[in-house]
C-alpha cells in the first residue's frame, strides 16, 4: 500500500459466493473516485475463503490479516457458500466474520434504509407506504446472544438434547451504541427509537433503563421513544417513514434490518458499516459491506445486485474518507441509474430488462460521469 500519510488505506476482500462479483463493482467505483475526484485512497486486494484455505490452510490467510490490520477501512464482500463443507469447522470459526467483529471491536453496525422512488413498482410494499422513507438501523454488533456464554448443546439425563444460548449486556456495552445513535440523530432529524423486549427480557429492561439514563444525562435535545421489537417489526412495514434512527441489540437488529429491506426494494440494495471505538485521533476502524449474504444459489451467474456494495462505498466516502460531497455524488448516480431503468433481477419489474452485475456497475459509472459533468457545468 502507499505509505503516504494522507492516503486512506482500504483492504478489498471479496470473500465467497457472490461477494467477489459485487465487490468487483464497488472496487471499480472506488477507483473512479481516486482517478476522477482525487480521493486519497490506496487499495489492496486480499482473499478470503476456500481458495486461500486450500493454499494456506486458513480461510483468513496471513496476507489478508496484514492487509486488514494496516487498513483504515475494509471493503468486505460476503462469507459462506457450498464450499463451507470443505473447510473444517475450526478453521471456518477462526476466520469468521464474527471473530473479525470481536477482534476489531466493531460494536456499532449502521444500516441505512432508503426507499428509491424509481423502485416503487417493483418494491414489495405500496408506494404510499414508502414515501419519504429514510432511516438508519444501528445494531449492537459485538455482544448479546451471538457472543454470550455459556452456549452449546447437551444431552440431559433423560436422553433429551437441549440447546442453550446466553443473552447478556452490560451498562457500557449498551451506552456506547446508544451514544452512537444519539450523536447520529443530531446530524439528521433528531429522533431515536430504541427497540427492546423489556416486557419479557431482563436484558431489555437494563437496555431501556440505560438508554433512558444516557438520554436524560447527555442527549435531552434528541427525541427518544421506545418500541417492543414485535411492534417495531410491524411498524417498519406499516409506516417506515416515521423512523429516523433506530437502535437495538444484536439479534433484534439482525432481524429488523432484513425486514426493513422490504422498504428499499430488495436485500441487495442495503449497504452497511460496522464501526469500532474512536482512537486518540478520533479515527474508527470500519468494515463496509452489503447486508446480503453469499447467496450461493446465484454465485458465479453474474446476476447479483451490486448496489448494496456500491452504496457501502458511499458510506465509506462519508465516514472514513470524510468526503460527504463525493458520497452525495455517488448516491445521486445510483438514483440516476435506477431512474434510467437500470435493474438487476431482484429489483426488476415484470417485463423489464435485467442487467448483469457488471452492467449495473457500468450503469452507475456512466451515471457518475454524467452527474459529475453537470456539477462542473454549474460550478
Amino acid at each position: 500500500m502507499n505509505t503516504l500519510s494522507n492516503m486512506i488505506k482500504v483492504a478489498v476482500v471479496g470473500g465467497e459466493g457472490i461477494g467477489p462479483e459485487v465487490t468487483d463493482q464497488s472496487h471499480r467505483i472506488l477507483k473512479w473516485f481516486s482517478a476522477r475526484r482525487g480521493v486519497p485512497v490506496s487499495l489492496r486486494e486480499a482473499q478470503y475463503g476456500l481458495i486461500p484455505y486450500l493454499a494456506t490452510g486458513k480461510v483468513l490467510p496471513d496476507d489478508t490479516v496484514e492487509a486488514m490490520e494496516e487498513a483504515d477501512a475494509i471493503l468486505w464482500g460476503a462469507t459462506g457458500g457450498p464450499e463451507t463443507t470443505e473447510v473444517p469447522a475450526a478453521a471456518r470459526k477462526a476466520g469468521s466474520l464474527l471473530s473479525l467483529r470481536s477482534k476489531y471491536d466493531l460494536y456499532a453496525n449502521l444500516r441505512p434504509i432508503v426507499a428509491s422512488p424509481a423502485l416503487a413498482d417493483s418494491a414489495p410494499l405500496k408506494a404510499s407506504v414508502l414515501k419519504d422513507v429514510d432511516f438508519i438501523i444501528i445494531r449492537e454488533l459485538t455482544s448479546g446472544i451471538y457472543f454470550g456464554e455459556p452456549r452449546g448443546i447437551e444431552t440431559l439425563p433423560d436422553g433429551q438434547r437441549r440447546g442453550f444460548n446466553t443473552q447478556q449486556y452490560t451498562t457500557s456495552q449498551i451506552r456506547r451504541v446508544a451514544r452512537t445513535a444519539f450523536e447520529l440523530a443530531r446530524t439528521r432529524k433528531g429522533r431515536v427509537c430504541s427497540v427492546d423486549k423489556a416486557n419479557v427480557l431482563e436484558t431489555s429492561v437494563l437496555w431501556r433503563e440505560e438508554v433512558t439514563a444516557l438520554h436524560q444525562a447527555e442527549f435531552s435535545d434528541v427525541e427518544l421513544t421506545h418500541l417492543y421489537v414485535d411492534n417495531a417489526a410491524m411498524q417498519i412495514v406499516r409506516a417506515p417513514s416515521q423512523f429516523d434512527v433506530m437502535v437495538t441489540c444484536n439479534i433484534f437488529g439482525d432481524i429488523l434490518s432484513d425486514c426493513a429491506a422490504m422498504a428499499s426494494g430488495s436485500l441487495g440494495m442495503l449497504p452497511s458499516v460496522s464501526l469500532g471505538p474512536p482512537d486518540r485521533l478520533g479515527r474508527r476502524k470500519a468494515l463496509y459491506e452489503p447486508v446480503h449474504g453469499s447467496a450461493p444459489d446465484i454465485a458465479g451467474k453474474g446476476i447479483a445486485n451490486p448496489l448494496g456494495s456500491i452504496l457501502s462505498v458511499a458510506m465509506m466516502l462519508r465516514i472514513t474518507l470524510n468526503r460527504p460531497d463525493d458520497a452525495v455524488l455517488l448516491e445521486k448516480a445510483v438514483d440516476a441509474a435506477l431512474a434510467g431503468g437500470a435493474r438487476t433481477a431482484d429489483i426488476a419489474e415484470p417485463g423489464a430488462r435485467k442487467l448483469s452485475t457488471q452492467e449495473m456497475g457500468d450503469a452507475v459509472l456512466n451515471a457518475l460521469d454524467k452527474v459529475a459533468g453537470k456539477e462542473r457545468e454549474h460550478a
